[in-house]
């Protein structure tokens, strides 16, 4: 009996006949758009299928060079790019698996010159105004869009999706704000829908009946002038009636001001929003975003909410996820944290992309953890996130482990990063470390100071040790009124109703969240917050914001003259600057710190000073390395102890990951 009935259970879409429910959804990695990135495609996506996924999608690819996301970007257009496809897909079936290609058009999305839409409306989130497509030239781009899905399937792809959802060309078709034609693809709801329509009834022509044909639909569009929830209905139905196989769902566009998939959304979000497509089509539905654990799969699918459960981004944390699962060893399972890092962040500014907690993603053919000839003895001093990877993948690759740790449990700063709201996905990485410390049978010695004398029979020795915070030169540091970050997120200091933060970097802006974070608050308050309404009733799912409630008065203060949070990711940045916001913290940059006293924090702002009437100064003036036993004994630096950089844990990882592969 499995512990996951439902999750692990055949479904039979057309004349495929998947393993599991369990499938990967579409992520864009970098490595689709270049030939010679074919095999290292091709290896990860066999990882995956070794991993027992039932189906695998792949990154977009444009039906035409018009629906390029980037110049030269990936496309399905010739009879060769599908020859070169073959190569995944044989790999993909070797281990036993299936894959889906995608097929995405990026209209106004498109960072190029070459873009078209809808209608000639810029998108606010690239430089280029696209060019409205003429009436042949619509009719034209479904026909395209036919064509790749015929070729994806000579290239041996079991399936394909067509990227109906996140904003890209068909979205535009489909939401007035995007299209305001007056001819036979625009006008009316109806006539908007006709893109999707032909799309799918042209790629069925060209088929035939079995082959599977996904549709990823956009439930809720949450921008002005998206669609209304009859009009998904419509799209639905007419689709279903064209030749649609399966609807896998999309939630929000891309220039959407609500965040829909990082860390702060609650798990299992959008759960809602499927069960009620599922409720009005009789295809099999997909539900997605925010899914990252085998129990809320299973719960979702026996709760009769959807028939698939996508997973994108928990498939790059832990390749092997529906392996364990179905072995009972979900516990082993490295549980994505939706911290956009490495994966989103990456692809956003051109770069491979991978995940923080498990840097191999995308990398398969070039960090490799081949199992050791010899079973040398190594000693890691420090875990944190650096250590913790270190010492796990050390293990694996079968070294006699220690792990010291002074203090009484592992974590270090993520054990701080994990009490922020909506961080709590944080200590999952935590869980996944100490179980596989357990399973692995490394020697963890808690409460121990390492000394030159631990350390002097190890082989190798690798010193994590961390950071510590950094307290600047400011006149009254050491008054009572001011505390360090990490006496406040650890609860070690309660502070009061007046906080000054001092340090508007990402440890700043973190614990700004912290101290106006409503701890009474719901998920239901992060829809209202955030203003997801029910689409039946607003369009596009938005509605009126309710303000949060104030639980304490923040100033944030800053040195720099630049914006507030402008290093913070690319793709979920502007989500915490907006929460900094919604809970009226008062920002302040270009501040000199004067000094701390009983009244506060004093500053000179544009040469005028200022008093910041406070209880408490939390200082976030960033960390300083720990690296007295590593200049005592040597040996190998990682993560913080070798650069104090913000709490930078994907470089911690990787550089550890990197260090133990060339032992």
């Amino acid at each position: 009996m499995t512990t996951y009935p439902h999750l692990l259970s055949p479904l039979t879409i057309g004349d495929l006949t998947l393993r599991n429910r369990v499938v990967m959804g579409s992520m864009h990695t970098g490595l689709e758009d270049k030939p010679w990135d074919m095999d290292k495609l091709a290896a990860y996506f066999a990882e995956r299928a070794r991993g027992e996924v039932g189906l695998i999608i792949t990154g977009g690819y444009a039906p035409n060079k018009r629906g390029w996301l980037k110049p030269l970007a990936a496309e399905m257009t010739t009879r060769l790019q599908a020859m070169r496809h073959e190569r995944v897909t044989a790999a993909v079936h070797d281990e036993g698996g299936a894959i889906a290609m995608q097929i995405l058009h990026a209209g106004r999305y498109g960072y190029h010159p070459l873009s078209v839409s809808a209608s000639a409306k810029k998108s606010p989130i690239t430089p280029f105004k696209p060019s409205a497509l003429s009436t042949r030239g619509v009719d034209r781009t479904a026909t395209d869009f036919a064509k790749s899905v015929e070729l994806a399937k000579k290239a041996g792809y079991d399936a394909v999706e067509i990227m109906g959802s996140e904003g890209y060309l068909i979205n535009q078709f489909l939401a007035a704000r995007t299209n305001d034609r007056s001819d036979a693809w625009g006008g009316t709801a109806a006539k908007r829908m006709r893109l999707p329509v032909e799309i799918v009834r042209r790629s069925r022509e060209l088929v035939g009946d079995g082959f599977p044909i996904i549709y990823r639909i956009s439930l809720l569009d949450l921008v002005e002038g998206g669609q209304t929830w009859d009009e998904v209905v419509e799209l639905a139905g007419e689709l279903e009636q064209a030749g649609v196989t399966v609807f896998n769902t999309g939630v929000g566009w891309h220039e959407a001001r609500v965040p829909t998939i990082i860390t702060q959304v609650p798990r299992g979000a959008w759960r809602s929003a499927t069960a009620r497509l599922k409720g009005v089509t009789s295809v099999p539905v997909c539900a997605s975003n925010r899914i990252s654990s085998p129990e809320m799969g299973e719960d979702i699918l026996a709760s009769g909410g959807a028939d698939l459960i996508s997973m994108a981004r928990p498939l790059l944390a832990d390749a092997a996820f529906v392996a364990k699962a179905r072995a009972g060893r979900a516990d082993e399972i490295n549980t994505c944290i939706a911290c956009n890092q490495a994966c989103l962040d990456h692809v956003f500014v051109n770069k491979k992309a991978s995940c923080l907690v498990n840097p191999r993603a995308g990398r398969e053919t070039e960090l490799i953890l081949l199992p050791t000839r010899t079973r040398k003895a190594v000693a890691v001093v420090g875990a944190g996130p650096a250590g913790l990877a270190a010492a796990v993948n050390a293990a694996e690759r079968g070294f006699a482990v220690t792990l010291f740790e002074q203090t009484p449990t592992l974590g270090g700063q993520f054990r701080l990063a994990m009490q922020i709201p909506g961080k709590e996905d944080f200590a999952e990485t935590l869980r996944y470390y100490t179980r596989r410390l357990e399973v692995l049978d490394v020697d963890v010695q808690l409460s121990t100071h390492a000394t030159p004398e631990h350390l002097a029979a190890f082989d190798h020795t690798i010193i994590a040790t961390g950071v510590v915070p950094r307290m600047p030169a400011i006149e009254g540091i050491d008054h009572a009124k001011s505390v360090s970050y990490a006496d406040v997120l650890s609860g070690k200091v309660t502070v009061g109703r007046r906080v000054a933060v001092v340090g508007a970097g990402g440890i700043g802006v973190d614990v700004s969240h912290f101290l106006t974070h409503d701890p009474n608050d719901t998920d239901e308050d992060w829809y209202a917050h955030w203003g997801v309404g029910d689409p039946a009733l607003h369009p596009g799912g938005l509605t009126e914001r309710k303000p949060r409630s104030t639980v304490r008065e923040v100033t944030l203060v800053q040195r720099k003259t630049t914006p507030i949070g402008i290093g913070l990711g690319k793709t979920s940045g502007w989500a915490h600057r907006a929460v900094l916001k919604q809970s009226g913290v008062t920002q302040i940059s270009g501040a000199a710190y004067d000094r701390i006293d009983d009244a506060g924090l004093h500053l000179t702002v544009d040469g005028e000073q200022r008093l910041i009437e406070c209880d408490h100064v939390v200082i976030c003036a960033g960390q300083e390395s720990v690296r007295d036993l590593y200049d005592a004994v040597g040996g190998h630096l990682i993560g913080g102890a070798d650069v104090a950089a913000e709490l930078d844990a994907k470089r911690a990882i990787l550089q550890a990951t990197e260090l133990v592969a060339a032992l």
